[in-house]
């Protein structure tokens, strides 16, 4: 009886977990994104689920030489062109070698911090199937005080795949060189909220806003063409939005992003100004890129008139696939819009749902209203 009475007390004491509630289409479309393999260079699992979704809005689907996925929307008119930007591609890592007792060394692809690659746990893909992998890190019992609190640098991380030997890592694991590596980080609903913790929001959630900006103009055709352009190797030189820009040609650009959230501990606003709930953001300055100012002004207007909240944001160490869109060929007017993101380039990052859902809304009526007249005043220059 004594036992039993103990046994219950300790039970009452650990609080019951709440059974996760069903995901709804939109957090199940975010989920398959996020949870998708794709370091740049290896794109394909994030473009089939891309096709998947844009086959039945798109009047055609093709793909560029470097592999970027370009879904045409015939609307009512062939022009103006108007290129709708969102990269496949994530932070990720290539497999440099295998040291002799069986543990990778890595080459990183795209801005990783060192601090945020230590004691993490990652995916390798190889020609057998995915492998499980962490990096280790040396336990603080036998460290000195000196190296406790040093930064452990990239150069002195590695991979443990469980592999006994270089050679065991290679036959039985079938590693290899150039092997692409992502983080293992799974999507969830940040304890039944509105807010979604996931890796890869950069730039899953801006294929997301394109996906269901592309659903909402359905209905009734924009007075324009449009072209989602799911781009490739953003990460590690744009070079997915330089070569689908050639392609399509576009008459008008908007890049679907990422915006820097500073609305925690340890960012200022001086680094950045957006932060969650508070509506998509519209980037007035970044590394890249300078937004053609009618095209800025439109996006305010409409925004205001469709009761939509806009945040502004102008950063330093940012760059984007609108960037690319500006530059091609004789020039057009790009503008860079955002969904504002916690904890960008780690293995977790955060949004609200408030903020993906009123930029979808902001993208949509941003398309149904770029006709040929207004295309022409926000090209033409005084």
């Amino acid at each position: 009886m004594r036992k039993t009475l103990l046994l219950s007390l300790l039970a009452s004491l650990v609080p019951a977990s709440a059974a996760p509630r069903e995901l709804d289409r939109i957090e199940r479309l975010l989920q398959d994104l996020t949870n998708a393999f794709g370091p740049s260079g290896f794109e394909a699992p994030v473009r089939a689920i891309l096709r998947r979704e844009l086959q039945p809005l798109a009047s055609s689907i093709d793909t560029d030489g470097l592999g970027s996925l370009i879904a045409e929307l015939k609307g009512g008119a062939p022009a103006p062109r108007v290129m709708l930007a969102a990269h496949m591609d994530e932070l990720g890592m290539l497999v440099k070698h295998i040291t002799p007792d069986g543990y990778i060394k890595f080459q990183t692809l795209g801005g990783w911090l060192d601090q945020g690659l230590i004691n993490q746990r990652y995916i390798l893909q190889t020609r057998q199937g995915p492998l499980l992998g962490i990096t280790g890190l040396k336990t603080p019992h036998v460290m000195s005080a000196a190296e406790r609190g040093r930064l452990v640098e990239r150069d002195r991380i590695f991979l443990d795949v469980g592999a006994s030997s270089r050679q065991d890592a290679e036959e039985r694991l079938g590693i290899r060189p150039g092997d692409f590596i992502a983080p293992d980080s799974r999507f969830a609903v940040l304890n039944d909220g509105k807010l979604y913790v996931a890796k890869a929001w950069d730039d899953r959630v801006g294929l997301a806003v394109m996906i269901e900006a592309l659903r909402r103009l359905q209905p009734q055709p924009p007075p324009n063409t449009v072209f989602a352009v799911g781009t490739v190797q953003e990460e590690i030189g744009l070079r997915g939005a330089h070569t689908s820009s050639h392609k399509v040609q576009p008459d008008i650009g908007i890049s679907i992003e990422v915006g820097v959230a500073a609305d925690y501990p340890g960012i200022t606003a001086d680094e950045a100004q957006e932060k969650l709930g508070a509506g998509p953001g519209l980037f007035l300055h970044d590394s890249s890129m300078l937004p053609n100012l009618k095209l800025r002004d439109f996006v305010i207007e409409v925004a205001r008139e469709k009761r939509i909240p806009l945040q502004f944001n102008l950063l330093t160490g940012y760059s984007q696939d609108g960037s690319e869109m500006q530059r091609a060929f004789s020039g057009a007017p790009v503008i860079n819009i955002t969904v504002p993101t916690r904890y960008l380039h780690n293995h977790n990052g955060v949004i609200h749902r408030d903020d993906f859902d009123r930029a979808v809304e902001l993208v949509t009526e941003l398309v149904r209203r770029l006709d040929a007249a207004a295309v022409k005043r926000l090209k033409t220059f005084d």
